[in-house]
């Protein structure tokens, strides 16, 4: 077999080859990349058995490189620290997943799979169903989360809150009845909650609830919400932040 490694991580992707190494001899040839353009060049250049993806790259998603690519004739394995939205349609479309830090058993498990499927030519009407499934889902907004302050703890829906900011070790939340509450977790932590619920990390420093947003405005690289708030798009992220909400509007 022969293997392709996409992920932003050069320590797992190192991690990953040596595993493949060791406990998988069915794999022959494994090439890596580090980005969704590195891994386009690799594959129109390579015939690829496998597909080890990472969910969340540097300058969008693993599924956004599946979208770009016509030609899907090989298995994919995904990998991912949370993302249980993604993790509920690889399990409706039979693809496979791995979580990280990755556990040699479960990986061998996978990759045995992934044989099988290609000597049955299973192969890419899972990924179609997977970006089909993907497509249309709708989070459910109702949903509450508890958000803890110095003094209080607010138990919100996450259709209240219109965006998050990063202020270092905290988190802001704004809401649509123009309050702001200070959290004591970082920002990242609240993705891992709040991204299976709808929201997109347009920027390092924030996170947008994508049923708030009315406009991207060009001149200023920024996202307009409902209350005229304004929110910054990272060049990194455009591309994908805005394919995603065409998508999902």
């Amino acid at each position: 077999m022969k293997i392709l490694i996409v992920d932003n991580e050069p320590a797992l992707r190192e991690m990953l080859h040596l595993m493949l190494e060791a406990f998988c001899p069915e794999v022959k040839t494994i090439l890596s990349a580090s980005s969704i353009q590195e891994a386009k060049e690799a594959l129109r250049q390579q015939l690829i058995d496998l597909l080890f993806l990472d969910v969340e790259l540097n300058e969008g998603t693993g599924f956004d490189l599946l979208r770009q690519i016509e030609v899907r004739s090989f298995q994919v394995i995904f990998i991912t620290a949370h993302n249980q939205y993604a993790i509920d349609a690889f399990r409706y479309s039979a693809i496979d997943y791995l979580l990280k830090p990755i556990e040699p058993e479960l990986l061998v498990q996978s990759v045995q799979k992934a044989v099988h499927n290609i000597k049955n030519q299973q192969l890419s009407s899972q990924i179609d169903f997977l970006l089909s499934r993907l497509g249309h889902q709708h989070p459910d907004q109702s949903r509450r989360i508890a958000l803890k302050d110095a003094e209080r703890i607010y138990y919100l829906r996450s259709g209240e809150i219109n965006f998050c900011e990063a202020a270092g070790t905290y988190t802001r939340f704004f809401l649509e009845d123009g309050r702001c509450i200070t959290v004591s977790k970082n920002l990242k932590e609240f993705a891992q909650i709040l991204e299976p619920l709808g929201f997109i990390r347009t920027h390092n420093s924030y996170l947008v609830n994508r049923e708030k947003v009315l406009r991207f405005e060009r001149n200023t690289e920024s996202l307009i919400l409902e209350d005229n708030q304004s929110v910054p798009l990272s060049h990194r992220k455009r591309e994908a932040v805005l394919r995603l909400l065409e998508q999902l509007h």
